[in-house]
């Protein structure tokens, strides 16, 4: 069969690639929201670009919670390798079936209330919308555990739906959002574990440092651990 041409010369190499290596599925997370709320892939892949501005040069990364990781290549653009982890088999399979040899990286089972990743130590780690799903009975031990997977000057990065926002979260979210917190309570807990803890807020796809309570989202950047 004659492959299809474009009518302009330069947009050739995307019917190519279709033929190729065909067209790149989404996750079982991002396939989900795509169907019902397209605007949601949106502000999902702004977080992973604020990460990864953020750890921008970083040679060891961690994810944790990684999900579908269908965001993790943008952080992948910027360090030098990462290591994504979940504790659900189902979403670490979907990751491994579509993984590309370019943009490769390590993806396996870990619950992170069982102990630190035995991966070595990391330079830096990030947890997108993981906490609010941690019992908060169970929440030092979740953050203390991200702490120790990292080395003597490790970044963490922690990003989570805010309190206010679940008054507008779905009915799914809801059933899973067990520990929201506003910027006080999440800025005292993290404060436990690192000497240094500057929060951002983010709306839509927006990142600032305006009024936290009308945040829909928090960032928390943490550096300087603390002896536990």
């Amino acid at each position: 069969m004659e492959t299809e041409q474009t009518k302009e010369r330069q947009y050739q190499v995307q019917v190519n690639l279709r033929e190729t290596k065909g067209l790149t599925r989404l996750g079982l997370v991002t396939n989900q929201v795509w169907h019902d709320d397209p605007r949601r892939l949106l502000f999902i892949l702004a977080r992973y670009k604020f990460v990864s501005k953020m750890l921008s040069g970083k040679q060891k990364v961690l994810e944790v919670g990684c999900g579908d990781a269908f965001g993790t290549r943008i952080v992948l653009q910027e360090v030098g390798e990462i290591c994504a982890v979940d504790f659900d088999p189902v979403f670490v399979r979907d990751v491994c079936e579509r993984m590309e040899e370019q943009w490769k990286f390590d993806c396996k089972v870990h619950d992170m209330l069982s102990g630190p990743v035995d991966e070595g130590v990391f330079d830096a780690a990030y947890s997108l919308d993981v906490i609010e799903h941690i019992p908060a009975e169970h929440e030092d031990t979740f953050v203390s555990n991200l702490a120790h997977s990292l080395s003597e000057n490790g970044v963490l990065i922690i990003g989570t739906p805010s309190l206010q926002s679940q008054t507008y979260a779905s009915p799914p979210s809801k059933e899973g959002h067990i520990n929201c917190k506003n910027q006080p309570e999440l800025k005292k807990l993290l404060l436990r574990h690192f000497h240094n803890v500057f929060i951002f807020s983010m709306n839509d796809e927006l990142v600032h440092t305006g009024f936290y309570p009308m945040a829909h989202y928090l960032f928390a950047l943490c550096v300087g651990q603390r002896s536990l």
